[in-house]
Formats: structure tokens, C-alpha cells, sequence
């Protein structure tokens, strides 16, 4: 039972670290849309400036996100190597969907959504901590929300102090902040996101014994891993997010991206030192319609918004279904 323990403990660390390399992969859009466009950046330079700011982001805001994730959601009993395992599994089939059909919903709730599922399934409510759950549900109202307000009230300060300027100058000086937001916001991005497959492998070395369950520490092996999957994911982006994201969402000038990535960004790092596991797909979303309405609410394509929030909706539910689906025909193979 022990080789078999750590053999499955093996396999759920890789499949978490491919879903942070899709996580990675599927929320290029997240850090990099605003500044490709309004055309500040080429792709290639965008994505490769987000790849290197995301993997440093965890370095940076600490690990509070990944106890969180880690701790906060299942209860530790609860919270066995194939649990966390279907979980993982869960996340990883609802991100491939969403990327496939191009919908920019959220990497962090379909990994919550995932763990939930396959703990109700293996416990019922008592696996489930409710007091960290709540607390991650409502913040799907409330990042994107905080985001729109942000972004809004910061372009409209920013129209006020530049109204008398030619509008050519004004590119030109957005054009060269809005690269400092963007890593700003990747740099964030990486911090919240990457914490959270952190926490989910921290909490699969405990489950197998290979860790103290009575300290929940990241390794730094494991800060260094999940970081650089999730860097080598964004370089290797999702194309088909960035184009929602950048060009169809609203039309963004360089003073706009420079509002939406740090409207975005400092919802996330406030965030990441609360130690809340927020959705960055959110925050940029909100703030990206914050921006846009700012000229006026029709400048906002919310045929293309009315989608996006579809696909927040039904994330949890629907990666929380894959991974019951999952743990099932575990245990039915087990059994057989």
C-alpha cells in the first residue's frame, strides 16, 4: 500500500502541476490582453515579459493564498491523495472546455469547484470547510466588482487630469506606463494563481504522510515548481482568450490597458496578502467593462460580457461535477 500511496501521490503532483501549466496557459489573457490590445506590445514581447513577471510573483507576495487553498476548503481529514487527485482532474478538463470554446472563465474556481465535488462525494458537507468556501463564492461578486470600480474611477481621474492635453502625448505616455502595469498585474496574477497549485501539492504531500500535517509549509521545491509551470504555460498562451479578451471585449487606448491592468492588479495583491484565492480572469474582466464604460455603457460589447459571466457561473458547478464523475470511477476501478 505504501509504494502504491506514493505512486499515486506522484501522479496527483504532476497533474498539479499540468494544471498550472494550463492554468498558465489558459489565463495568458489575463496578463497580457490590455497591452496587445492597444497595441503597446506585440504578442511575442507581451507574453514573454508576463511569463518571466509570473513566475517571480510567488517569491514575492508570500504564501498565504496557498494555505488557503491548501487547508481552507476541504477539511485536512477529508483531503486524501485521490480526493485532491479527481479534483485536480476536474479543473484540468473544465479549462481545456473553456479554452477550446474560447470563454475567459476562471482557472482558480475550477480548481475550488474540482476539490469541492470530489470531497462532497467522498464525505458529504461535514469534508467540506463551509466558512472558507463562502468566503471564496462571494468574492466572485466582489473581485470582478472591486475590479470594474477601480478601473473606472481611475480612468475617470485620469481624463480629468489630461483633458487639456493632445491625445497623442497622452499615448505616448500610457504607451511606456502601460508596459509597468502590465507587469504590475502579471506580477500579481502569478502571486495569486501560482499560490494556489502550491497549496494543492502541499496539501497532497500531507495527505500521503510526507509532510507534518501539523504546520502547513510550502516547500520551496514546490514554490519553485508550481511558479515555473505556470510561467512556461502563459509563454505558451491561449491565443483564442487573448483575442475575447483584447479585441472583442472593448476597444482599449494606452491610458485605458494602463487603468485595467492596475485597477486589476491591485485587487490582486490586496487579495494575496488577505490570503483570499480570488479569480484573476475576474478581476481583469471587471475591470476591462470598467474601463469601457467609463466612455459610455455601450462601448462595452455586453453580448461578449453576458458570456463571459455565463462561464463564471457554471464554473464551479460544472468542474465540481467532472470530479465526482472522476473520484467515482476511481473507486469503481479500485473496487473491481
Amino acid at each position: 500500500m505504501g509504494e502504491e500511496l506514493l505512486y499515486i501521490t506522484f501522479a496527483a503532483v504532476v497533474s498539479a502541476l499540468i494544471f498550472d501549466f494550463v492554468n498558465g496557459f489558459h489565463d495568458a489573457a489575463n496578463a497580457i490582453a490590455t497591452v496587445v490590445g492597444s497595441r503597446i506590445l506585440k504578442p511575442l514581447q507581451a507574453v514573454t515579459i508576463s511569463s518571466i513577471t509570473n513566475f517571480v510573483g510567488p517569491f514575492i507576495f508570500g504564501t498565504a493564498v496557498a494555505a488557503t487553498i491548501g487547508k481552507g476548503i476541504i477539511n485536512p481529514e477529508f483531503a486524501t491523495t485521490e480526493v485532491i487527485f479527481a479534483g485536480l482532474i476536474g479543473a484540468i478538463v473544465w479549462n481545456l472546455i473553456t479554452w477550446y470554446v474560447g470563454l475567459p472563465s476562471s482557472s482558480s474556481h475550477a480548481l475550488i469547484g474540482g476539490l469541492l465535488g470530489s470531497a462532497l462525494l467522498s464525505g458529504g458537507m461535514q469534508s467540506v470547510v463551509v466558512e472558507g468556501t463562502i468566503k471564496t463564492i462571494i468574492f466572485i461578486v466582489v473581485s470582478p466588482t472591486m475590479g470594474f470600480l477601480t478601473a473606472f474611477f481611475l480612468v475617470m481621474f485620469l481624463i480629468f487630469i489630461f483633458k487639456r492635453k493632445r491625445a497623442q502625448i497622452v499615448n505616448k505616455i500610457f504607451g511606456r506606463l502601460q508596459i509597468c502595469s502590465s507587469i504590475f498585474f502579471s506580477l500579481t496574477h502569478g502571486a495569486n494563481d501560482g499560490q494556489k497549485t502550491m497549496g494543492v501539492i502541499t496539501a497532497l504531500l500531507v495527505a500521503g504522510g510526507f509532510l507534518q500535517s501539523d504546520e502547513f509549509t510550502v516547500p520551496i521545491w514546490v514554490i519553485f515548481s508550481a511558479a515555473l509551470a505556470l510561467g512556461l504555460g502563459t509563454f505558451f498562451g491561449g491565443w483564442r482568450i487573448v483575442k475575447t479578451m483584447a479585441f472583442k471585449l472593448t476597444d482599449l487606448k494606452p491610458y485605458q490597458g494602463f487603468c485595467a491592468e492596475t485597477g486589476g492588479g491591485v485587487i490582486l495583491a490586496l487579495m494575496a496578502w488577505l490570503g483570499i484565492p480570488v479569480s484573476t480572469t475576474h478581476a481583469i474582466s471587471g475591470a476591462i467593462m470598467g474601463v469601457g464604460a467609463s466612455r459610455r455603457l455601450s462601448a462595452v460589447r455586453w453580448n461578449i460580457g453576458r458570456r463571459i459571466i455565463f462561464a463564471w457561473i457554471v464554473t464551479i458547478p460544472a468542474s465540481a461535477t467532472i470530479a465526482a464523475l472522476t473520484l467515482f470511477l476511481f473507486d469503481f476501478i479500485s473496487s473491481t
